[in-house]
């Protein structure tokens, strides 16, 4: 239909809380935007004003909720700049962020204020990446990078009375100095005072005049005072030396500061000849109000890099908000610790002729209180100021992913020759980034390796270039767009402002890596270590084998279970369940050192990643050696052995020792005791850090610490080898000679994967596990293996095959420990300590895991050698020592072996309680809880009140309390349809909430019972013990990562929505679903094919960054604006500040999940080594949320391990509102503890699909009822106790609990007053906050559309209707909205009228989500990323507009992840994809013109066309569907993922038929040259095109005629060629 004019009205009414606002704040440009009948006045204001309006709603909306809260916080002080010794985890983690960027830039270098407008424009419309704080006004940081614009600074110095500024001399410093007069007086002394010992003059300060109303009330508490200090350098020549004595200045300002009182609040923004930066705390769109300069005319820029940043602190700080000096940056870097400690590490050898000696001055390159941006932008900088250009420096710090790019690997290995030469000098600072950056000749971009940011450019017919993190972002004349593009993985764009020419990737990489000789260097001088085969016999007798075992603390379970298995299989072994012995302080057994460790991983501020799917971007590779002067480049940096993998055999570790240039040094670790234990470990670490000294010092370039010895002496215990390779790593850092050196552990004490990565990541460059290794060889020459390959009863390997197989299970190990921690490469992971401490005293973290986080103390090293080192040692010489190892019993619950909670004991006293509803059976089972061993660190702390008890009779009813009880979130198909079900109904009964997991739901479930005799009902005949009234729906449905089930009509009848971030048994980890469990009705479900094993993959498809979670976040609301949305978390380190920032991204629930929690499978070593205790994590999360003012805006709820009232109390007491049972839940309901679910076996039917099993499972709801009305009372018990009438008046009560008087066997140290420390109480009671309103999305275009009439009728009554609308990028989630209200009258399929509905301009993230059948929609224009996700039908149609002046068929018109989780529906895009498209697609068909990297990932239906050339990695875990590509130069076959889908020609002629039909399709509906080329060629373009066929659709008639080896040895041909 024809637009109409909108009402002349710029106010704009919010119904909602009554307000009306009237945007007034003048614009630099006014936006001619089109307008439609039926939309409320603000669809028609400018772009920039109607930014302001949807930030003023959304303040609106808070201000009464949150006015009491602003007015009581206070800030924090500020982080000053002073560096320690030692880069420490809690500094990083005080500030993670993510941002929207972009630039513009003129290609004829012409400066214009145009462009400053443009750019503050085009940031007001990325106010939603952003974040803002507690009061919902103050930014998180917005900020603005131009050159200098030296007319402004000339009418100054004029008015000034000031001489004409030198332009190539004058330097412009903009400063934030401390608010406080007389310091910022005394500030400005300190500034002058260098500038004169270092010759500069100084001209004079400038006030930067601005307007303090505009900013936010926490932004104006620490609002500094803003001068810019103009200074002029007559003593250098070239504008190089310039910038140089610059950067030395502010170095000496900024080291001069460092001990003055004031000198935290003193901060230097830029200090350039060429650039300034315009920053602050503010919001996007007020930058540009804020600061009067950026509204001046004579402020002209020929470029501009703009930032918006969403940190996830709510307490950011002035100077963190970008650019920096150098960069804007959007991303984590996740290897921060590492790369800061190897920058330290190396300050010793930089040295340039730039800096004329003065290097110490300018050190340090890094500052661990400074957030990951300013540190990349540090090191960026140095690199640039000495000598490097700024696209090198780039290449250097943040190379691409190159080992597997068969482009590159091709056509340009100089490439290849550079990213080789220089691995192993700079540890890449490896995460998700977009980097933006400038040094005023150059302008450019970069992203990280994997692409998990958003990138797209456009370059207009008047010389001008556009880079953002959205496109949208500017109106623009698409006939003025020549071209439109995106950054994929790796890849590169660069303006030469003063030649105009631009840049893209290759050819800047090109310019780059022929600047050197890199490939001769690498050739003379890199030396790989050639590969040496493995024993073929065993090298040690079985006793002496045995007695080493003992000796070094290995049990039967570490044998059989870990080593024996990856031997056998090549991969680790499974299993199933939670782990649920005590810490490994708190165990009254030995263990070793790597047990108190756990594994850091990634959640919601930056993503894991896929080693199984996307390992492309992934290597193990390690370089040994003396690593030379970064800042010289020569052949002698090149010198260093190259090593695939970092696990070495004997014969490999030979080969190291023999290498003269290595000179290696082995170093015994030992320690003697003959002369009594006290203070030995700690002489013989002393020792040995000296022996490492001076053997280095000597010219040692490898040292190889080992615990081998032909005859192992009693008195002479081996030190914990991680220990002594922390120790060393640690004294050689801070002695400065850590980069003369690599570290090699030779040793007995590594066998599982966990053990290899502590050792890296804590400084070993390389690994010989001696004793593992001759441990699957004694395991392939026993009997008992020899009989049972005999016998077919096992593969047959051979010893080669055994021990390659071994190393292949750890080498996937360490990929996959990397992966859940975000990180690519392992020589980034080396050293950078990725790991928190549970148990070890600050001795021995000092000692030799400096910088790690120990927040409760524990062994000292003395307590460590007595307890744990001897204990081992000694059964290695006891004659009284069995003949066979000890089964410990750390994994599977046996008798005599570790205390397991979960144990055969315990789940039969519970089961006897709620079957007979017995309460004194229930006493029985409380009595067990309250005498097992200690197993938790609530187990530390006991109850105190200063109250009296009071009657039981005044405590609130059980009714009220178990109102806040959850169940874990268990899939169907982990768990049988009967346990899901009964949990279901059962947490009905009680207003409780079940939770479905991942894996979708039966509507039928949704109905309420109303046919039940006698506990049977018909609509759900497989259950007992049911009553009318009953439902068995979850009132929690879970979206996680692979979107199994998730549907329109699945999320609309939600009563929360969760979104799992991480499980508590494998944080960081996707998922998988074994063939056998998916039944046709798991499968039905699921929308996938029976029997086909089911993948999740790792969390980071949307929700790889906070603003990311934050879009899924506005989705869920949009589409169930009734649904409270929840976000998973899993307990670490740093939590609270990732809570910050879900809780900002307007989440109305978080919980927070213990290390304990349960799982239908999963790595052993995942289970044991990763994620923390829940309590540590609660009072983390609930003491910075209150500290950040935002503890009032969401619910706390955590679980893992609960299993009486006591957990619940002291869960409340730590700040918790609600909390969830998982294993607990399935006990009560009959799970025998089995821990076979992995097996699909379950005995009881509890966790199998199979019928005949599922035929036992013996639960009712009203066992589960019993048990949490038990748990009910335990609470009401404890509350009367100390004298408390209700959960409210005790949630976040800490002074409630104290240390328990309980002695811990092995250390008296523990320190539990984190724990213990409060933050104070919310000012809601835990019950308001609880029952809040829903968040919700403010004002949208989907409430405009709902309220059309026509649109309203066409719904109500199934009708036609047609509508032509406008939309912006700031639209997001469009049509989601209607689709929900659509599913939920009708259901997925049962609409049957129509609406068309045609959006015209750009539009936001998610156009087009869960749409359903009824629904169609065009575009014409271009959208960002997530078109299409989670659709369930109808039809999507983009096009460009008919004028654009670029090749559709060459342009990327939308974004990343398209399609993500889809289960229906059609998509048509006339114009190229981004990343991942149609990744985890289920049953949706769509026709793209071109995609980037991994396209059709995880894809388990549906079929996707795709008319032009694609990414790599297509098909990676594609388990069902079909893909048709054209491949015009056979460039496809090397880009095709063949671990499951196969490669074939379309021969079938229904897969020819079904080919054409869809291309047909997209011709009728977008015009497409490319289709309408094809169809009229379709004889010489049906050869061109590949079908892709995973194995479920091999017989299917659209793959199944003449596929045979002819195709096959094609492909073959091809990829040979």
């Amino acid at each position: 239909m024809a637009l109409a004019q909108l009402s002349s009205s710029r106010s704009l009414h919010l119904p909602h809380n009554g307000i009306t606002l009237s945007p007034s704040i003048p614009s630099p440009r006014s936006i001619n935007f089109d307008r439609v009948q039926g939309i409320p006045n603000f669809r028609g204001l400018r772009i920039q004003d109607r930014s302001k309006v949807l930030h003023a709603e959304r303040r609106c909306r808070s201000v009464r909720s949150w006015k009491r809260v602003c007015s009581s916080l206070s800030t924090q002080a500020r982080v000053g700049n002073a560096v320690s010794q030692v880069v420490k985890l809690d500094d990083i983690l005080a500030e993670r962020d993510a941002c929207g960027v972009g630039f513009i830039a003129s290609l004829k270098n012409e400066a214009s204020h145009k462009i400053v407008q443009d750019a503050l424009i085009a940031l007001g419309c990325m106010e939603h990446r952003g974040g803002c704080g507690a009061d919902n006004d103050s930014g998180d940081g917005a900020g603005i990078m131009t050159r200098i614009p030296w007319d402004l600074f000339h009418k100054w110095a004029s008015d000034q009375g000031l001489s004409q500024l030198d332009e190539s001399k004058t330097g412009v410093g903009m400063v934030f100095l401390p608010k406080d007069e007389s310091q910022a007086s005394a500030a400005k002394e300190v500034v002058e005072r260098v500038f004169t010992q270092e010759g500069v003059e100084v001209l004079g300060w400038r006030p930067v005049p601005v307007n303090i109303s505009v900013v936010g009330y926490y932004a104006k508490i620490t609002l500094p005072n803003i001068q810019q200090v103009l200074v002029k350098v007559a003593n250098e020549g070239s504008k190089e030396e310039v910038e140089t004595e610059l950067y030395i200045s502010r170095k000496l300002i900024e080291k001069a500061a460092e001990s003055e009182p004031w000198g935290q609040d003193l901060y230097i923004c830029s200090l350039s000849n060429s650039t300034i930066v315009y920053k602050g705390m503010l919001r996007s769109e007020v930058l540009g109000t804020f600061y009067l300069d950026l509204q001046d005319d004579l402020f002209s820029s020929p470029f501009a890099i703009y930032h918006r940043r969403y940190s996830t602190n709510t307490n950011p700080r002035w100077p963190l908000a970008q650019p920096m000096r150098f960069l804007g940056h959007n991303g984590e870097i996740n290897t921060l610790q590492g790369n800061l400690n190897w920058m330290k590490s190396r300050e010793s050898s930089m040295k340039s002729a730039v800096w004329h000696g003065r290097e110490d001055e300018i050190r340090p390159y890094g500052n661990s209180k400074a957030s990951d941006s300013a540190n990349l932008d540090a090191v960026a900088e140095l690199l640039m100021r000495s000598g490097r250009s700024p696209e090198e420096a780039l290449m250097i710090l943040v190379p691409e992913a190159y080992k597997k790019h068969p482009t590159l690997m091709l056509k340009y290995p100089e490439v290849v020759d550079f990213y080789e030469y220089y691995k192993g000098q700079m540890e890449a600072w490896d995460g998700p980034a977009l980097l933006l950056f400038s040094n005023g000749k150059t302008v450019g971009a970069c992203l990280d390796r994997n692409g998990l940011r958003p990138a797209r450019f456009w370059r207009t017919s008047d010389d001008m270039l556009y880079v953002a993190s959205e496109v949208g972002v500017l109106n623009m004349d698409e006939s003025k767009i020549i071209s439109k593009g995106r950054l994929g993985p790796g890849m590169m764009i660069a303006v030469d402002l003063e030649t105009g020419e631009v840049s893209e990737n290759t050819e800047v990489k090109k310019r780059v890596a022929n600047s050197k000789p890199y490939k001769q260097w690498v050739a003379e001088m890199s030396r790989p270590l050639s590969p040496v085969k493995f024993p073929a016999t065993n090298l040690l007798e079985s006793d002496k084998v045995l007695s080493l075992q003992q000796a070094f603390g290995y049990s039967l379970e570490d044998v059989q279970l870990v080593i024996e298995s990856m031997a056998s299989q090549g991969k680790e072994p499974t299993f199933c369940m939670g782990d649920d012995i005590p810490l490994a302080v708190l165990s009254q057994r030995p263990h070793m050192l790597y047990d108190y460790f756990k594994q850091r991983f990634a959640q919601v501020t930056n993503p894991a990643i896929d080693p199984l799917r996307e390992g492309l971007v992934m290597s193990l590779e390690v370089n040994l050696g003396k690593r030379e002067n970064l800042l010289e480049e020569s052949a002698k940096n090149a010198d260093q052995v190259t090593l695939t993998s970092p696990i070495l055999n004997d014969g490999e570790l030979d080969s190291l020792k023999a290498d003269k240039k290595l000179n290696a040094c082995r170093l015994p670790i030992f320690f003697d005791v003959s002369k009594g234990v006290e203070g030995s470990l700690k002489r013989a670490l002393d020792k040995l850090c000296e022996a490492a000294d001076e053997a280095v010092r000597a010219g040692s370039q490898l040292l190889i610490l080992s615990d081998r010895l032909d005859n192992l002496e009693a008195t002479r215990p081996a030190i914990p080898v991680l220990l002594a390779v922390g120790a060393v790593h640690q004294h050689l850092i801070q002695n400065g000679l850590r980069m003369s050196a690599s570290i090699v552990a030779d040793t007995a004490q590594c066998f599982s994967t966990h053990h290899f990565a502590c050792l890296i990541g804590y400084g070993a460059s390389a690994i010989c596990p001696y004793l593992a290794l001759e441990t699957s060889r004694q395991w392939r020459i026993s009997t008992k293996t020899v009989n049972l390959m005999k016998n077919g009863r096992m593969p047959t390997v051979t010893m080669e095959q055994t021990q390659q197989n071994y190393c292949k299970a750890v080498k996937a190990g360490l990929l996959k420990i990397l992966s859940k921690m975000g990180i690519s490469l392992l020589s980034s992971y080396c050293g950078a300590q990725i790991f928190e401490i549970y148990g070890l005293g600050e001795e021995v973290v000092d000692t030799a895991f400096c910088g790690s986080v120990s927040r409760i103390g524990g062994v000292t090293l003395d307590e460590l050698l007595a307890r744990e080192t001897m204990a081992f040692w000694i059964k290695g010489f006891s004659e009284e020592t069995a003949k066979r190892l000890e089964n410990f019993g750390f994994i599977q619950h046996r008798q005599g072996g570790e205390y397991h909670s979960n144990n055969p004991e315990m789940s039969k006293l519970l089961h006897k309680a709620v079957r007979e509803r017995n309460a004194s059976a229930y006493a029985v089972y409380q009595q067990h809880l309250a005498t097992r061993p200690l197993q938790v660190l609530r187990d530390l702390l006991e109850f105190r009140s200063d109250r009296k008890p009071i009657p039981i009779g005044r405590v609130e009813p059980a009714s009220k309390i178990v109102e806040r009880f959850c169940t874990g979130g268990m899939s169907l198909g982990a768990i049988s349809r009967e346990t899901h079900e009964v949990i279901a109904v059962a947490m009905n009964r009680i207003g409780g909430k079940s939770n479905s997991g991942e894996g979708g739901e039966d509507p039928i479930r949704w109905r309420h019972l109303s046919d039940v005799d006698d506990g049977y009902s018909p609509t759900l005949p497989h259950l007992k013990g049911l009553q009318n009234g009953d439902t068995a729906t979850s009132a929690i449905k879970q979206v996680a990562s692979g979107r199994f089930g998730v549907t329109p009509t699945f999320l609309v009848n939600a009563e929360q929505l969760e979104i799992k971030i991480a499980q508590g048994a494998k944080p960081g980890e996707g998922g998988q679903l074994p063939g056998k469990k998916v039944s046709a009705y798991i499968a039905k479900l699921r929308n996938s094919k029976p029997g086909v094993p089911l993948i999740s993959p790792p969390p980071h498809h949307d929700i790889y960054s906070i603003e990311d979670l934050a879009q899924l976040i506005f989705d869920l609301h949009q589409v169930n604006p009734n649904a409270k949305v929840s976000v998973k978390l899993v307990a670490e380190a740093g939590i609270g500040t990732v809570a910050s920032g879900v809780a900002k991204g307007n989440a109305d629930i978080i919980q927070i999940s213990g290390h304990d929690g349960g799982t239908g499978a999963s790595p052993i070593s995942s289970i044991k080594h990763a994620g923390g205790p829940w309590e540590l994590g609660l009072c983390e999360t609930h003491q910075t949320l209150i500290n950040n003012g935002l503890r009032e805006r969401v619910v706390l709820r955590v679980d893992g391990g609960f299993k009486s009232g006591i957990d619940v109390f002291m869960a409340a007491a730590m700040g918790a509102d609600e909390y969830g049972f998982g294993s607990l839940a399935m006990i009560a309901t009959g799970c025998v503890m089995a821990r076979i679910c992995h097996t699909n076996n379950c005995p009881v039917g509890v966790a199998s699909q199979r019928e005949e099993l599922r035929a036992r499972f013996p639960g009712v709801p009203g066992d589960l009822v019993n048990y949490f009305i038990y748990v009910a009372e335990e609470v009401r018990g404890i509350l009367a106790q100390l004298g408390y009438e209700k959960l409210d008046d005790v949630i976040g009560r800490v002074e409630l609990l104290k240390p328990r008087d309980v002695a811990v066997m092995k250390t008296q140290h523990l320190d539990l007053s984190f724990l213990l420390s409060s933050a104070g109480l919310p000012k809601w009671s835990s019950t308001k906050i609880r029952n809040q309103e829903v968040h919700k999305n403010g004002p949208v275009l989907d409430d405009v559309l709902l309220a059309d009439p026509e649109i309203a009728v066409a719904i109500a009554e199934e009708k036609v209707v047609q509508k032509t609308v406008r939309i912006f990028n700031v639209d997001r989630a469009v049509c989601g909205r209607v689709a929900g209200a659509i599913a939920k009258k009708y259901g997925d399929t049962g609409f049957a009228g129509q609406l068309d509905i045609k959006f015209l301009g750009s539009a936001g993230q998610s156009f087009g989500c869960f749409l359903t059948p009824g629904m169609n929609i065009r575009l014409v224009g271009e959208a960002n990323d997530y078109v299409g996700k989670g659709m369930a039908g109808g039809e999507i149609v983009i096009v460009p507009p008919e004028n654009a002046g670029f090749c559709p068929e060459e342009s990327t018109i939308v974004g990343n992840t398209c399609l993500y989780g889809a289960t229906g529906g059609q998509v048509f895009v006339r114009g190229k994809a981004g990343e991942r498209f149609a990744v985890r697609n289920s049953l949706a068909e769509a026709v793209v013109e071109g995609t980037g990297d991994h396209c059709c990932e995880y894809m388990t239906g549906g079929c996707i066309v795709v008319l032009g050339k694609v990414g790599r990695n297509v098909g990676a875990g594609m388990t069902g569907g079909l893909a048709y590509l054209l491949d015009e130069d056979n460039s496809l076959p090397p880009k095709v993922n063949r671990e499951i889908v196969r490669m074939q020609r379309v021969t079938a002629p229904v897969g020819q038929q079904q080919l054409k039909d869809l291309i047909q399709a997209h011709l009728d509906k977008t015009g497409s040259v490319k289709a309408q080329e094809v169809l009229t060629n379709w004889d010489k373009f049906l050869p061109l095109f590949w079908q892709l066929v995973p194995p479920s659709e091999e017989d299917t008639p659209e793959a199944s005629a003449n596929y045979g080896d002819q195709s096959l040895q094609e492909v073959a041909a091809l990829s040979s060629s």
